[in-house]
């Protein structure tokens, strides 16, 4: 089964949000990952100083997996309801739409998670929370399936919901090989959160 997968990055990305989904990812056959830009195609710069040359949304896979990795620059972007109304236009039309870390903040400002149990990073916990008072928050878990959607909390968390999907949509080998590949020891209990 080939999967679509978009990673939408952004200014003050954090990389493990990114890199940890994106490498489970390209360790899936017939999978293929864009790294995309909603305001074009361009370089972004995460956190530490890491630059990746995006594409815009033009060239994405609309239908594809949308993911969407937390970092210092989602509390700039929860405010920017541009930014956050072309999200919420994205996720409408997404089958699979996951978070990383303070990216489930993203979709909460843009009213998306309204309704839904959802959980992000517990450092940065009260502050997700406040922006988005409708959302069904849990503090306790590694990830959150809701529907179609799926945050996960701290950074490495990302990594274990990536790895739960690919095993949901390709099957327990696929997830198996992919993390054999990256010499990764899944944390399977999706209620399981050491940090939290």
């Amino acid at each position: 089964m080939g999967l679509d997968v978009n990673i939408v990055v952004f200014d003050g990305f954090e990389p493990l949000d990114v890199f940890g989904p994106f490498e489970v990812f390209i360790n899936t056959d017939g999978a293929r990952v864009r790294l995309f830009s909603l305001d074009g195609p361009g370089m972004k710069v995460g956190e530490g100083g890491v630059r990746v040359e995006t594409v815009g949304p033009e060239d994405i896979n609309s239908q594809g997996v949308l993911l969407i990795p937390g970092g210092s620059g989602t509390r700039t972007l929860v405010g920017d309801d541009q930014w956050t109304g072309q999200l919420a236009s994205l996720a409408a039309r997404s089958p699979q739409v996951m978070t990383v870390c303070t990216g489930s903040a993203l979709l909460a400002a843009a009213g998306v998670l309204d309704g839904r149990r959802a959980t992000s990073n517990d450092l940065a916990f009260d502050w997700v929370v406040s922006t988005g008072k409708r959302v069904d928050w849990i503090k306790d878990a590694r990830w959150v399936v809701d529907g179609k959607f799926r945050t996960s909390s701290g950074i490495s968390a990302g990594i274990d919901m990536a790895l739960a999907f690919v095993e949901e949509a390709c099957g327990s080998e696929a997830a198996e090989k992919a993390s054999r590949q990256m010499e990764y020891i899944r944390n399977r209990d999706s209620g399981y959160d050491p940090f939290a």
